[in-house]
């Protein structure tokens, strides 16, 4: 645990709600709180928003920066973090300043565009990683610069005829047309001219005369192209041109974000999400904050009817969530919407966990749907000292407390172990708290939760979802289904069907006795391939009367041998006569490369 930072993020609840903002109310901005974050560049992926940050080293007086972040959401409250899969380790020609970077898809690869300090010439240079998912890992795809001229802040843009760009620049503003590989490019590099039309009027300063300072931001919204920046530092604002084409002529259309935050410089990224826009922004909002210890926020905005973009202002509340959070579902520690006192690590079980845990420290999770109530809460713990206890409550980090668990000593804080205890009163859709306590230090690591239903009907119909007993209560419909040690989502074992011939061909278990005919049913369930980028889906054969029939659980999903995708869908399941067979599976729309399968649930 750095102690710099442990210090200020332990005041950051009590500094929230009593200096920022009175009671009741609760901050979700900035939405990373354990850990300084910057130059955020927003992705939508497969119904996910992925955020790309830099990140502000503690205690900073100066851009020290040696690493990215990745955090992602399904609902714009919840955060998961992925940690940091891209450093500067990554590129063995740089030597210091991991800046601001952005990733785009193409070709079924993530490619992450950074500045970097040239190790050979000490001059800034743009390089670029390349992943097979939006999480990583990434590596340098080149192994030296993709371009250099000393300036900074890529942003990557493909329009819609498939010509991809490159921008960048500080002072100037730059582009290059990229190849199709999107690791080079044709031409050299074009210099955009800054005109005082094209990008406002900067006065006092003849060596730059227009507002233009840094962090190129384009898109294409109806027909306009859309240059979001960085204004006239310092302190900078956040102001936008459009053109007719990805090149320009550009236009001057005035301030988006004006001067907030507490932090010198400010860095913008928009995204459609969920059928609404959203800012993405960085400030100095955090005990600690500053210019050189930032933290990323958004907010979500509507475009005026003209196109324009009107002014958004910087609050601590943030978007309003998207839809709820199922807690019948394993769900990541990591995934929060406020964190008070802890940190994340890497989890010795895949993943991130959250670590460093205090007496008094919480996570808070926003918009949990109870329904009817749940009857457990299971928790994912290990603890290298005596462990403590998770007091789960509702409302606030001291709000109705519906059941504690208390967490033993396991000999490691990587050494895994399952704890359940009984909760009674959450219902409904209520903000859920873990507080943490016991005695002073360390008391434990926590990697994952999940609660069970009240009312014994609604539990997970699949056996052995975890897969922690091997290949029981599981068989396959082709190949050879195997219990793998060497890789798993949770736990210490996954499934592994290999020698797939056909793609509806994988794990399966019977539930037929376990359906109630016309009910819904939400599915989730972790899947990696063995190799290859198949996409994957769970799927319901029922057979009544005859007759058999094939329900989609889930959408199909893209994944990879590199990480982790969770499947998630809820679907209504019905037959007609009577019910002979039901079998859940995980199978691809196309080709038979091997699955890995778990954490399987269908409830």
């Amino acid at each position: 645990m750095r102690p710099a930072l442990r210090t200020v993020l332990c005041t950051v609840g009590l500094l929230l709600a009593t200096v920022l903002f009175p009671s009741p109310a609760r901050a979700d901005n900035p939405i990373v709180q354990t850990i300084y974050t910057a130059d955020p560049a927003p992705l939508v992926h497969n119904g996910r928003v992925y955020v790309y940050t830099g990140h502000d080293e503690d205690g900073s007086t100066y851009f020290t920066m040696r690493d990215w972040r990745v955090f992602s959401s399904t609902d714009m409250a919840n955060w998961t973090d992925h940690g940091s899969p891209m450093s500067l380790a990554t590129f063995a020609w740089a030597d210091a300043n991991a800046w601001a970077g952005h990733v785009i898809p193409r070709n079924g690869k993530f490619y992450w565009y950074v500045p970097v300090r040239n190790r050979a010439t000490g001059g800034m240079a743009i390089g670029v990683a390349v992943g097979d998912s939006p999480t990583g890992p990434f590596r340098d795809a080149l192994g030296r610069p993709l371009v250099e001229n000393g300036e900074i802040d890529p942003h990557a843009f493909i329009d819609d005829n498939g010509q991809a760009y490159l921008y960048w620049g500080n002072p100037r503003l730059w582009y290059v047309r990229l190849n199709t590989d999107m690791i080079s490019f044709s031409g050299g590099p074009t210099q955009i001219p800054l005109t005082t039309a094209g990008f406002g009027t900067r006065n006092g300063n003849a060596s730059r005369p227009t507002l233009y300072e840094e962090g190129p931001w384009v898109f294409k919204r109806n027909n306009l192209y859309y240059n979001v920046f960085a204004a006239e530092c310092c302190s900078e604002f956040i102001g936008y041109s459009t053109a007719p084409s990805a090149t320009g002529p550009w236009t001057y259309r005035g301030t988006i974000m004006p001067r907030q935050g507490s932090s010198f410089t400010n860095h913008a990224g928009i995204v459609d999400f969920a059928g609404s826009s959203y800012f993405f922004y960085h400030n100095g909002a955090l005990p600690g904050g500053s210019g050189y210890t930032r933290s990323v926020a958004v907010e979500r905005f509507a475009y005026n009817a003209d196109g324009t973009i009107p002014t958004i202002n910087m609050t601590t509340a943030g978007p309003p969530q998207v839809g709820t959070l199922d807690p019948f579902v394993r769900q990541e520690a990591e995934t929060m919407a406020w964190a008070s006192g802890v940190e994340t690590e890497a989890s010795g079980e895949g993943g991130m966990n959250v670590g460093f845990i205090e007496n008094g420290d919480h996570i808070k999770v926003k918009g949990v749907a109870f329904g009817n109530g749940a009857s457990s809460f299971t928790a994912r713990v290990a603890s290298g000292t005596s462990g403590g206890r998770i007091e789960v409550r509702l409302g606030s980090a001291t709000g109705t407390l519906v059941g504690t668990c208390t967490v033993p000593g396991t000999g490691g804080w990587q050494s895994w172990t399952s704890v359940t205890c009984p909760v009674s009163g959450a219902t409904g859709t209520r903000d859920l708290y873990l507080r943490f306590a016991g005695n002073s230090g360390y008391l434990f690591n926590l990697n994952w939760w999940q609660f069970a239903p009240s009312g014994g009907g609604g539990g997970n119909l699949l056996a052995n979802g975890t897969m922690e007993d091997g290949t029981t209560s599981w068989t396959s419909s082709g190949g050879t289904l195997s219990s793998a040690t060497d890789v798993a989502h949770g736990g210490s074992r996954s499934l592994l069907n290999s020698g797939r011939t056909s793609a509806w061909q994988g794990p399966h278990q019977n539930v037929t006795a376990r359906l109630t005919n016309g009910k819904s049913y939400t599915t989730s369930v972790w899947v990696r391939s063995q190799s290859g980028t198949p996409g994957a889906k769970a799927t319901l054969t029922l057979t009544a009367n005859g007759t058999t029939n094939y329900v989609q659980l889930t959408p199909a999903q893209t994944v990879n041998a590199n990480g982790w995708t969770q499947l998630t869908g809820t679907a209504t399941v019905s037959w007609t006569g009577t019910l002979t067979n039901a079998s859940f599976y995980v199978e691809t729309a196309a080709g038979t490369d091997g699955l890995y399968v778990d954490d399987a649930s269908f409830q």
